[in-house]
This record gives C-alpha cells, sequence and structure tokens, in this order.
C-alpha cells in the first residue's frame, strides 16, 4: 500500500514539474490553451486575442532559445532592454522585424532579432486576429549583464534596488 502510495506521489509531482509557468499577474492575458494541429499542417494557435497569441509567440521564443534565458526576477538595473517590432502572416511566418527601442547596445539587439528569427516559423494566428493578413506584435527582451534574457510577456517582476 505504501509503495502504491508513493509512485502515485511521485507521478504527481512528475505531472507538476513539467507544467510551464504562469503568466505574470501584471499581464492581463487569457491563456489560449496552447497550439493545436491542423490536419498534419504547422501547428495552429488557439489564441482568441492578440494578447494571448502574443503569449503563445513568446512560450515559442523562450523555448526556443532556453540556453539564453535566465530563470527568476530581472535584475534591478538591466543591462539592456530592447523592444522588438514584429509581423506575423496567416501561415506564422515572420515577415518583419525591426527594433523599436534599445540602449544601442548591438550585442543584445543581435541577440534580439536572432532569438525571434530563430523561433519562426510560429503557430498560425486565428484569423480573427488578422489585419491586412497578418498580426502585429511588439514585444520586450529584458537582459541582464550576462547576455540572458526574458520577455515581458513571461517575465517575473523586477528586482527592487
Amino acid at each position: 500500500m505504501i509503495k502504491i502510495i508513493s509512485l502515485l506521489f511521485t507521478a504527481l509531482l512528475a505531472s507538476c514539474a513539467t507544467e510551464s509557468p504562469p503568466p505574470t499577474a501584471s499581464a492581463a492575458i487569457e491563456p489560449s490553451k496552447g497550439p493545436v494541429e491542423n490536419r498534419g499542417e504547422r501547428i495552429a494557435s488557439r489564441a482568441t486575442s492578440v494578447n494571448a497569441y502574443k503569449l503563445d509567440l513568446a512560450q515559442r521564443i523562450a523555448a526556443a532559445n532556453s540556453a539564453k534565458i535566465y530563470s527568476g526576477r530581472p535584475q534591478a538595473l538591466l543591462r539592456s532592454v530592447v523592444v522588438l517590432k514584429y509581423a506575423v502572416d496567416a501561415n506564422g511566418n515572420l515577415v518583419r522585424s525591426e527594433i523599436m527601442r534599445s540602449n544601442r547596445d548591438r550585442t543584445t539587439e543581435s541577440t534580439a532579432l536572432a532569438s525571434l528569427r530563430s523561433s519562426a516559423p510560429f503557430p498560425k494566428p486565428a484569423a480573427s486576429l488578422l489585419q491586412r493578413g497578418r498580426v502585429e506584435l511588439s514585444e520586450t527582451w529584458l537582459f541582464n549583464n550576462d547576455g540572458r534574457f526574458q520577455l515581458r510577456t513571461i517575465a517575473l517582476p523586477q528586482m527592487d534596488r
């Protein structure tokens, strides 16, 4: 009996460890229930709002660049903050990206752009989110001194001084 309870408890813990972290409380974003397969084609997002789709993409960018992501809260004084504006077409292809804000740290700008590009193609957005055949989004990369980053959409609150 103790073995069975122990196995059940271990299985429960293992299932909890594979869940993704919840979005921050400051970001009022409803979960999209994740992407779904679309008859063997590229994965489609279930997001019904631009904010939920942005959350899907932030999670994809973080997963695709896990070696460059830091865990925990961003440090009080960040090395760099890079804001990218980008567009995704109806098929999930990245069609445009540009730097909207930066402190002109070329290394972090390159890292932000490369992490976005390497994460594409993205899940297909819902047709209701498209304007002129694309979804335009922006995301903020928060860089610590060591060059690793978090995305503001899924980052924890920044540390106090």
